[in-house]
C-alpha cells in the first residue's frame, strides 16, 4: 500500500502522464513546469486523484531540502575551519611535523586537568569573543537558514495563499484586479523577507556587538568645493605644519589585534610602530607576533602563509618558523637548517581579550605587565562591542587629553546628538542636552610610575533639569604610552570597562581602539550606547588632533598646570636612542 497522495495502490495501470496534468496552481491547464515535466507518477497512481499542489511543489520541496542541506554542510565547514583539531587535521598533519600519531597518543596531547583547560579557554579570547563568539554567530546562521527553509516550504506547499490567511477565499476585489494567484504568493514572499530583514536588523540592535570602524578619512576632515573626504585628508596632511615633535615611538606596550579576531590556524598582516608583522596563532592556542618578512628572499608571511602546529610557514619556498623564538625549524629542500636562520621574534602577551606587543628601541626587556582584569577572565564581565578611528597626529597628543581639564567645558559639554561636526556642536537647536565634567588627572607613584589615573564625575541637565540616573563616574587609569582602561561603576546601569587602546602605524598615524567589556547581566543595549557616546564625543576630539599642530612650548596660563604636569610624565617613555621624524627637503640646488 502505498501513502503517496494518499490514492490506493490497486487502481488499473495508467499511461504516462502529459504534460497537461503537471501544471502549477497559477497556470490553470496552459502552462507547466520544466522541472516537474521528468518526474513520472509512479505505476498505478491515478493522476486524476492526485491534488495539484501535491504534483508540483514535490520538486519545489525536494530542491529546498538539497539547499538547506548544501547550507548545513557549508556551515559544518566553517565550524571545523575555525576549530581544527591539530591532531586530525588533514590539511597540517602533526603540529610537531612528524609521522601522524594513532588515536592513543593523540588523547595523551589533550590537557586533562582544570587549569590546563582554563589556561587554554583564556588563551583563545575571553568570553564573548574567540571561539564562543563564533559559535554564537554560527548557531545564528543555521537558525536563519533553517527558518528561511520553513518559511519557503509553507508558501509553497499552501496550495493557495487564502488557505494561510483568508479564511473565505480571496476577496472578489482582488481576484478583478489579478492579485489572486501568482502575485500574492510574491506579496506573502515579499512580506517574509522584509519580515526577516527587520528581524535580524532587530537582533543586531538589541544582541550583536557593535562594531564601528573608521577609515583614515572618515572623520576629522571638512569636504568643501566637492573634494572628496580622502583628497581633503591627503591636503591637511601634506600642507600642515608638525613643530618641533617628541620621539615618534615612545616603549611600552601596544595592541596589535583583539583575540577573538584571530582564530586558530589563522594569520594576519599588521602595520605597528613602522614595521609589517604577521601575527598567528597557533594550533596550541597561543599567540605568537614575528616580522611579516621571510629574511630568505623577503616574502611576507602573512600573505599566503600557513600555520603549522605553533611555527609559520614562508608562502615561497616552505621554510617554516617558529613562534616562539623565530628559529628556522624546517627549510623542505635543504638538509641541514642553519642556526642564524630566524626571523624577528616580537615579545607579546595575551590579556584581557587583546594581543600586545613590546616595543623598546635599545631592545629592552619588558619593564612593567598589563594588569590582568579578572572579572574579564572568569568571564563576569563579557565583550559588548569595539569602534576603531585612525589620527593623524603624533601620539602623545592624545593621552595629554586627559590633562587638559580646560578642553571638557568647551569641547564636551554640547549633548552627544548635535554631533561630531564642531561646526555644528553649538547650535541652538540641541542646547536644551547638556553635559557637566568635573575632572581630576594625577600620576601614580612608585612603583607604580608608568601609570597615570584620570577621575571624571559626568551629569548631564535636560532643559536645565538634572538627571541623577544619568550620573556616571569614571575612573580612567594610564598604563604606559598605549593602554588606558576606562572602568564604568554604576548603582543602576551595572559595571564595566573600556580598554582604549593607542598604536602608532607610522610617524603620525595612530590607530585608536575602544574595547568594552560589560557586566553579563545587563542588557547589551546599555554598553552599545555608552560606547557610541564615547565614540561621538572621541570623534570630536578627532577633529581636533588632524589638523592641529604639535607645539613643544605651549603658552598656558595658571589653570593648565596639568598639561606641563602630564608631559614631563610622559618624557620617561623616551630614550636616547628613541627614532625621531627626520625631514629631508628637496631642492633644485645641484
Amino acid at each position: 500500500m502505498s501513502s503517496f497522495a494518499g490514492c490506493a495502490t490497486d487502481s488499473p495501470p495508467r499511461p504516462p502522464v502529459s504534460d497537461s496534468d503537471l501544471t502549477w496552481p497559477w497556470e490553470g491547464s496552459h502552462g507547466s513546469h520544466q522541472l516537474c515535466k521528468s518526474r513520472a507518477l509512479p505505476r498505478g497512481v491515478n493522476a486524476q486523484l492526485v491534488p495539484v499542489c501535491h504534483t508540483n511543489t514535490a520538486c519545489a520541496r525536494a530542491a529546498f531540502h538539497l539547499l538547506l542541506r548544501t547550507l548545513c554542510m557549508r556551515c559544518a565547514k566553517e565550524l571545523h575551519a575555525r576549530n581544527p583539531n591539530p591532531v586530525f587535521s588533514r590539511r597540517h598533519g602533526w603540529s610537531g611535523g612528524g609521522a601522524r600519531a594513532g588515536p592513543r597518543r593523540a588523547r595523551a596531547a589533550v590537557p586533562r586537568s582544570r587549569g590546563a583547560l582554563r589556561q587554554k579557554a583564556t588563551a583563545l579570547g575571553q568570553p564573548g569573543g574567540g571561539m564562543e563568539g563564533c559559535s554564537l554567530a554560527l548557531l545564528a546562521k543555521v537558525l536563519a537558514v533553517v527558518a528561511l527553509s520553513l518559511t519557503a516550504g509553507l508558501v509553497l506547499d499552501a496550495r493557495d495563499p487564502s488557505d494561510l490567511h483568508l479564511v473565505g477565499g480571496y476577496p472578489e476585489l482582488w481576484r478583478k484586479a489579478g492579485l489572486a494567484g501568482a502575485p500574492a504568493r510574491a506579496a506573502t514572499c515579499i512580506l517574509v523577507g522584509v519580515s526577516l530583514l527587520a528581524l535580524g536588523w532587530l537582533y543586531r540592535l538589541l544582541f550583536a556587538p557593535l562594531e564601528l570602524l573608521r577609515a583614515p578619512d572618515d572623520v576629522g576632515y571638512i569636504t568643501d568645493d566637492g573634494r572628496s573626504r580622502a583628497r581633503a585628508a591627503n591636503e591637511v596632511r601634506r600642507r600642515r605644519k608638525t613643530g618641533d615633535l617628541p620621539p615618534i615611538y615612545p616603549n611600552g606596550w601596544y595592541r596589535v589585534v583583539d583575540s577573538h579576531m584571530l582564530e586558530r590556524g589563522e594569520v594576519k598582516s599588521v602595520s605597528v610602530l613602522g614595521e609589517q608583522v604577521a601575527v598567528f596563532r597557533g594550533h596550541d592556542g597561543k599567540a605568537y607576533v614575528v616580522d611579516a618578512y621571510c629574511p630568505h628572499l623577503g616574502a611576507n608571511l602573512a600573505v599566503g602563509g600557513r600555520v603549522l602546529g605553533g611555527c609559520i610557514e614562508c608562502p615561497f619556498h616552505g621554510w617554516q618558523f617558529r613562534g616562539e623564538d623565530g628559529k628556522c625549524v624546517r627549510i623542505p629542500y635543504a638538509e641541514k637548517v642553519p642556526e642564524f636562520a630566524k626571523v624577528r621574534c616580537w615579545p607579546s602577551v595575551e590579556i584581557n581579550g587583546l594581543i600586545l606587543v613590546w616595543f623598546h628601541c635599545d631592545g629592552a626587556e619588558p619593564a612593567w605587565n598589563i594588569p590582568e582584569q579578572e572579572e574579564i577572565t572568569r568571564g563576569e564581565w563579557v565583550y559588548r562591542g569595539r569602534t576603531e578611528h585612525f589620527i593623524n597626529a603624533h601620539i602623545e597628543e592624545i593621552p595629554e587629553n586627559a590633562a587638559d581639564i580646560a578642553h571638557l567645558a568647551h569641547l564636551h559639554t554640547p549633548g552627544i546628538v548635535s554631533g561630531v561636526d564642531l561646526r555644528y556642536t553649538n547650535s541652538k537647536t540641541w542646547e536644551f542636552i547638556r553635559h557637566d565634567w568635573k575632572v581630576e588627572w594625577e600620576p601614580e607613584p612608585e612603583p607604580n610610575k608608568y601609570c597615570s589615573r584620570m577621575l571624571v564625575k559626568h551629569a548631564m541637565t535636560v532643559f536645565g533639569r538634572h538627571w541623577p540616573l544619568l550620573d556616571v563616574n569614571v575612573v580612567a587609569r594610564q598604563v604606559g604610552p598605549g593602554v588606558v582602561f576606562l572602568l564604568f561603576d554604576h548603582s543602576f546601569l551595572g559595571r564595566g570597562v573600556i580598554m582604549h587602546c593607542v598604536t602608532p602605524v607610522e610617524p603620525l598615524l595612530q590607530c585608536v581602539s575602544h574595547t568594552i567589556f560589560y557586566q553579563s547581566s545587563i542588557p547589551p543595549l546599555v554598553p552599545k550606547f555608552i560606547l557610541r557616546a564615547e565614540c561621538i564625543q572621541f570623534e570630536r576630539d578627532v577633529m581636533i588632533w588632524n589638523n592641529k599642530k604639535y607645539i613643544s612650548k605651549p603658552m598656558l596660563v595658571k589653570e593648565d598646570s596639568a598639561i606641563q604636569k602630564h608631559r614631563r610624565w610622559f618624557s620617561q617613555f623616551y630614550s636616547e636612542n628613541s627614532p625621531r621624524l627626520r625631514f629631508q627637503y628637496d631642492t633644485l640646488d645641484f
